[in-house]
């Protein structure tokens, strides 16, 4: 035979769908439940840390973050994602993806507690230990992303691989949507407890002392699902693919799959001895075979995924500003600080509820019958859409009669970011690269995309500004306005349509096939033929 496949993993790539498989989804998928909570819930704070670390006495409105205050705040998590992305994707690939596994949800959950935490002296001190434990939960998140991928899609069976990863990342959503319950109900406990009047009535009394407990219960909160699953992640065999193919350990390979599967599996030290000698299953990430067998493949899964994370990541960390802007949330001065973010949370948890969690669950279901790349085509062509259908007749929106016409179009491009690509730019980097490099792969190609998260969180700040100067926020220079920022939104969700022809289908295929591991000299022509891009 051409290619040599290890009985051990064929008996994983044909195995029925099983208990292990739902663990599975359970013990990642919380990590990312953790992962997109703690990302997320900070901006259903941001205003309330404005009010209180910034509101001037006298002044005719409530205070907000200054400019590069609110830049750190939302951005300092994406930055430390990045990293860790890069850093515990290499490191998977090294040292084994269930060691490095546990010590990403050990920094989860300290870093939350601490963020919750967070004093000083004064305002910025406060704001700054904030954001330094914020980083390094932002580092530990970003290890989460090509761990939890790679373990996922090497436990899957070839059938229904996609689901199966589709699925851990769809616990993202039911993330986003906790964050919103719980501001939603930290919110409206103090809210009963502590009756305030409004800014408008009386700024001083707007503010009640004990509103400080708000944001650091919600942030804090984000530790308790990542401490539930701990104990299972340690009990986590290693994957058999990184033990056989990587460590080239077939006995252990074989007695960990044989204990996971109930089967009995043969030890296969020969043939992983003669796999591991192959060009194939040797090259590394900065040589040419691996630009020629893969480099189209790797611009494809980081072009998209960067596309993709400017365009969903602002509209999701300052989905707050949008609603204001066409005033579905009332301006800060009619409302008390506990009230502001009880509105806040409940329109983030509208959204999510009604596009966001939907989308996630219909990629799952459609996945392995529809294919990677028909829904990411898909996905991109109606986020193209409709945001140039809020965008170019926005005025219309804005006019009290049409406002819930506006959150029915603004949720259809949730809707189709999450049945779409941003569920798969997460899939496919899991699926096509080999073994030795899969996790590094996908921490780049994550990394690319938390770079489009951080144009988009940092930039949206500025260029949403109204171009009147005196309608923006307080210490914004002018910006192009929702409108134009809409609209380059919407260039960028096209641009993405372009790059997905790199992509290739993964549907139904195992993970050797697809990364072109184990295949001879003589059958790498067919092979690289079966990795081309579809068109």
């Amino acid at each position: 035979m051409a290619r040599e496949q290890l009985a051990v993993l064929n008996a994983l790539d044909v195995a029925k769908t099983q208990w292990y498989h739902f663990t599975t989804i359970v013990i990642a998928g919380m990590g990312f439940f953790t992962d997109a909570y703690d990302l997320f819930c900070i901006s259903l704070v941001t205003k309330l840390l404005g009010r209180i670390y910034y509101t001037k006495p006298g002044a005719p409105k409530p205070g907000t973050l200054p400019p590069n205050v609110a830049a750190a705040v939302n951005g300092v998590a994406l930055c430390g994602t990045l990293a860790g992305q890069l850093f515990f994707g290499w490191l998977g690939d090294k040292l084994g993806r269930k060691k490095v596994y546990g010590i990403t949800l050990i920094l989860m959950i300290i870093c939350s507690v601490a963020s919750g935490l967070s004093f000083g002296r004064s305002a910025n001190g406060t704001i700054a230990t904030l954001c330094f434990f914020r980083f390094w939960l932002g580092f530990g998140i970003g290890g989460d992303y090509p761990l939890s991928a790679t373990i996922m899609s090497e436990y899957a069976n070839k059938k229904t691989r996609g689901r199966f990863i589709a699925a851990v990342f769809a616990m993202q959503g039911f993330g986003i949507l906790a964050g919103g319950f719980v501001a939603l109900i930290v919110s409206s406990a103090f809210d009963h407890k502590f009756k305030a009047p409004t800014y408008h009535e009386n700024a001083a009394a707007s503010l009640p002392p004990q509103a400080d407990y708000i944001w650091r219960i919600i942030l804090m909160f984000g530790a308790i699902p990542a401490a539930l699953t701990f104990y299972w992640r340690m009990k986590m065999p290693e994957t058999a693919r990184y033990t056989a193919l990587v460590a080239k350990n077939a006995k252990l390979a074989a007695a960990d799959m044989s204990k996971v599967l109930n089967l009995e599996l043969e030890v296969e030290e020969e043939k992983v001895e003669r796999i591991a000698q192959k060009p194939s299953n040797s090259f590394g990430l900065f040589s040419k075979e691996f630009a020629k067998r893969h480099g189209l493949h790797l611009l494809g899964t980081t072009s998209t995924w960067f596309l993709l994370d400017i365009a969903f990541y602002s509209q999701n960390l300052f989905q707050k500003d949008v609603f204001s802007a066409i005033n579905w949330i009332p301006p800060a001065a009619t409302m008390n600080a506990i009230h502001e973010v009880f509105r806040i949370a409940r329109a983030q948890t509208l959204i999510a509820l009604c596009s966001t969690v939907p989308g996630y669950w219909f990629t799952v279901l459609f996945i392995d019958y529809w294919g990677r790349f028909f829904i990411q085509m898909m996905g991109f062509f109606f986020m193209t859409v409709f945001m140039f259908a809020i965008a170019i007749p926005y005025h219309h929106w804005t006019l009290k009669p049409n406002r819930i016409g506006f959150v029915v179009m603004y949720s259809l491009t949730f809707f189709f970011a999450n049945f779409g690509p941003n569920a798969t730019t997460f899939v496919v980097p899991a699926e096509i690269f080999p073994a030795r490099l899969r996790s590094t792969c996908h921490g780049i190609s994550a990394a690319a995309g938390k770079a489009g998260a951080i144009i988009g969180a940092f930039g949206f700040l500025y260029a949403a500004q109204n171009t009147d100067p005196n309608k923006t926020d307080a210490g914004y220079p002018p910006g192009i306005g929702v409108r134009w920022s809409l609209i380059a939104l919407g260039v960028i969700n096209f641009i993405g349509m372009g790059f997905t022809l790199l992509i290739p289908e993964a549907k139904g295929t195992s993970l050797e096939e697809l990364s072109g591991e184990n295949v001879d000299e003589s059958d790498e022509e067919k092979a690289a033929s079966a990795r081309t891009p579809p068109v």
